[in-house]
């Protein structure tokens, strides 16, 4: 079975890279500008910039120093290359937050940590899903550009725990911006979700990678993901379901957009048809959760199910109540082998169903100055 260190490892051959975990650091030693073209603590790209460096040329050595010290809103901490092995958390008061990687590669900046929904809190108890999350984002406004978020926890390494979720980032603010972001893990990896149940917070996710092997992109935000790639891993664990599943949105009733996977692409290690597309996922905490999901203008590659690509969570909420839509998806596994199992948006039902229209006022590619650095 593989260590957290190879899991890493592995994660980075996805994208045909080297080693992951050990590169960062020796990048880091030999590079004279740690901070790229984000200027230094002794040039400032700002006088509201934060330089975070684990081997000592920035402000902090920690992300985590770095957001506590970042107090009010607007603040930017550029993060040199490394690999930071915490849990972040961004409070609801450090609105308008931005993290850049310093090299623009997000293999070079990783932040990791390895808890899981069933791992014992210190002062009992247990985290939990939300809780497990490597970073969390509770603040609005916020965005981040080549950074990996990851969570390295195997269930083969703690075969007792049965609670298995382990969510590399938890966002929850309205206008979260993501560019050129990776986010690694297993279960539950990303989860895009809203500050209640009443809010439709918005997210979008430019150029950016996620895998996993068990609803990896869940949550109930109102979510775009452009031009991003979702790469299915092979279950380690097959005791739920003999397949892994890619998309879990727990859409609110009242909310009229779900999430928005637009100019796409699925891809896979494991076998042909190991995986559905998605199931819905309605918690306890909302039962009455109607979950929405529209992939359109997306490349599906042979390890979804064409035959089948839903599936239910809970028999009480099949999916074929939930709105569930594909609009012009290509590749094998998006041949509409049995129409029913394959609900598609009309060319008139599509022309509403956009980037724009999902996102309404907010303009995330034109409100980020850094963007045109």
């Amino acid at each position: 079975m593989p260590t957290r260190r190879q899991f890493l490892l592995a994660s980075a051959a996805t994208l045909g890279t080297a080693a992951l975990a050990a590169a960062p650091a020796r990048a880091a030693a030999a590079r004279p500008r740690p901070f790229g073209r984000y200027g230094s603590p002794a040039a400032r790209l700002t006088p509201r910039t934060l330089y975070v460096d684990p081997h000592g040329r920035g402000d902090t050595t920690s992300v985590q120093e770095a957001v506590d010290a970042a107090t009010g809103s607007g603040r930017t901490l550029v993060l040199a290359p490394g690999v930071y092995r915490e849990t972040v958390a961004v409070d609801a008061s450090r609105t308008d937050m931005t993290w850049l990687g310093a090299t623009g590669d997000p293999r070079d900046v990783v932040i990791v940590y390895d808890n899981a929904a069933g791992t014992p809190k210190p002062g009992g108890g247990t985290y939990g899903t939300g809780g497990s999350a490597t970073v969390t984002v509770q603040a609005a406004g916020f965005s981040a550009d080549a950074v990996t978020f990851a969570n390295d926890w195997l269930r083969a390494d703690h075969p007792q725990i049965t609670d298995t979720q382990a969510v590399a980032l938890r966002v929850t603010g309205d206008r979260s911006a993501f560019w050129r972001c990776r986010f690694l893990g297993h279960q539950d990896t990303l989860y895009a979700d809203t500050t209640d149940l009443s809010a439709f917070d918005r997210q979008y996710f430019a150029q950016c990678y996620a895998e996993g092997d068990v609803d990896f992109v869940f949550g109930r935000a109102t979510a775009v993901f452009e031009d991003c790639r979702f790469h299915t891993l092979t279950r380690t664990d097959l005791t739920s379901a003999p397949y892994g599943f890619v998309f879990a949105p727990s859409t609110a009733r009242a909310n009229p957009r779900g999430y928005l996977v637009t100019r796409g692409r699925v891809t896979s290690e494991a076998p042909d048809g190991y995986y559905k597309l998605a199931r819905p996922w309605v918690p306890t905490s909302d039962p009455t959760a109607h979950p929405m999901l529209t992939v359109r203008d997306t490349w599906l590659g042979p390890g979804i199910d064409a035959t089948a690509p839903y599936a239910n969570m809970r028999d009480a909420y099949p999916w074929q109540e939930m709105r569930f839509a594909e609009y012009r998806n290509t590749g094998p596994g998006a041949a509409v082998v049995v129409p029913d199992n394959r609900p598609q948006l009309t060319a008139a039902q599509a022309a509403s169903v956009t980037r724009e229209a999902y996102l309404g006022d907010w303009t995330p590619w034109r409100s980020t100055p850094w963007r045109s650095r």
